[in-house]
């Protein structure tokens, strides 16, 4: 549990230029928060004890919130003292856990879908971890760990990821045909990248899943493709016979590269890399 002070809009410059105002304690969770531990934080707020005791409280009670509703995040802020040294959260807000939402079904009563990106929202339909950004090459990767790979590694070559997407283990026509379709409902996705790292699967069956899939998914834009792994010298055939316009490669580092020479290079891509 973190407080400050000097507020929490920019949290993270306090943190950097002056780490003495974050005050943090840390949390057993076997014991859970004790009620010291939380005087200690309000009196490293500066509250007096009138204060103090109120805070206190307020606290605990926001720490039995985050554990029982399976909260990733409690952030309450602005805490407010008034003239009458009452202790108020005059704004607050918290994320849950999404796998732990179906024991917390007052939590998941409140879900609004039209507060959501629609992408998004199609894509926990299938299954598929995405999340939008503001770039312009869109990706499509199995493993979570890779896709963060492959969002740097474009970053690296002057381009901007398009979006964060994982298809998971399982990377079948369907899904991969359902992923290319999100990624090109983003208007300004200018190529995407499509890197497959064949542990659970194979190459040659991913392979197939993008060729079926370029076949019932209109793709006006560069479509780069790199597989590793099991069978990839299969996969990488199926894609040379398939007579696609496919740009295809050997290494991530190859493939990021060719994703942000196939958009164009805008002068800020062609800056970014020089």
């Amino acid at each position: 549990m973190i407080a400050s002070k000097e507020g929490g809009m920019e949290i993270e410059e306090i943190a950097d230029k002056n780490p003495e105002a974050i005050i943090q304690v840390i949390v057993e969770p076997a014991v859970g928060l004790q009620s010291f531990q939380a005087r200690e934080i309000a009196f490293d707020l500066g509250l007096n004890i009138k204060q103090v005791q109120r805070a206190t409280q307020l606290i605990m009670n926001a720490y039995r919130a985050f554990r029982d509703c399976d909260a990733m995040m409690l952030e309450i802020n602005p805490l407010v003292v008034t003239n009458d040294d009452r202790v108020v959260a005059l704004d607050a807000k918290m994320s849950f856990d999404d796998n732990a939402l179906f024991r917390n079904n007052n939590v998941a009563d409140m879900h609004d879908p039209s507060q959501e990106d629609p992408r998004e929202a199609k894509a926990q339909e299938h299954n598929l971890n995405y999340i939008g950004l503001d770039g312009e090459i869109g990706c499509i990767v199995n493993g979570a760990g890779l896709a963060m790979a492959t969002m740097d590694m474009i970053k690296h070559a002057g381009g901007n990821p398009a979006n964060f997407l994982d298809v998971g283990g399982g990377a079948s026509p369907e899904r991969i045909a359902t992923a290319l379709k999100l990624v090109l409902s983003d208007e300004n996705v200018k190529a995407i990248l499509v890197n497959i790292f064949a542990g659970i699967n194979r190459c040659d069956w991913v392979a197939k899943g993008v060729v079926q899939a370029c076949e019932t998914v209109d793709i006006k834009v560069p479509l780069v493709v790199r597989l590793a792994g099991t069978n990839v010298d299969e996969g990488k055939k199926i894609l040379a016979e398939s007579g696609l316009d496919l740009i295809t490669a050997d290494t991530l580092a190859e493939a990021a590269q060719k994703a942000v020479e196939a958009c164009g290079a805008s002068p800020e891509l062609e800056a970014a890399s020089a």
